[in-house]
């Protein structure tokens, strides 16, 4: 059975840096293209990050560009997501995320085919 877990999130001082990690299991997943998505209180699930599972291609949010880094390990099957210079407005659920096939030009939660069940960050001010 295919299955993502995301591992990482808690709590952070506003400014500061937080890894996030997604274990991916199921040999599929080497022909998946694999992403990150958030859900903060009371606003939709959005679009963080998405990348090839070879890494060849990475794409953020622009509300994520320039403070948050995707990258993987495939000899382990693991997603990261390096997150920094944090913002309260940052503070959401985070969930791994993976699609068959290529991510199109617009990401929505359409495009995804396996979901991870979450880990909560939360940013103090």
């Amino acid at each position: 059975q295919e299955q993502l877990v995301e591992s990482g999130g808690g709590l952070v001082q506003a400014g500061g840096s937080l890894r996030l990690s997604c274990a991916a299991s199921g040999r599929t997943f080497r022909n998946y293209g694999m992403g990150w998505f958030r859900q903060a209180p009371g606003k939709e699930r959005e679009f963080v990050a998405v990348m090839t599972w070879s890494g060849e291609s990475i794409r953020y949010a622009d509300s994520v560009k320039g403070r948050f880094t995707c990258s993987r390990d495939n000899a382990k099957n693991w997603v990261f997501l390096q997150m920094s210079r944090l913002k309260p407005e940052d503070t959401a659920v985070y969930y791994c995320a993976a699609r068959w096939g290529n991510w199109p030009d617009l990401v929505s939660d359409n495009g995804v085919d396996v979901w991870g069940k979450g880990t909560l960050v939360t940013v103090s001010a």
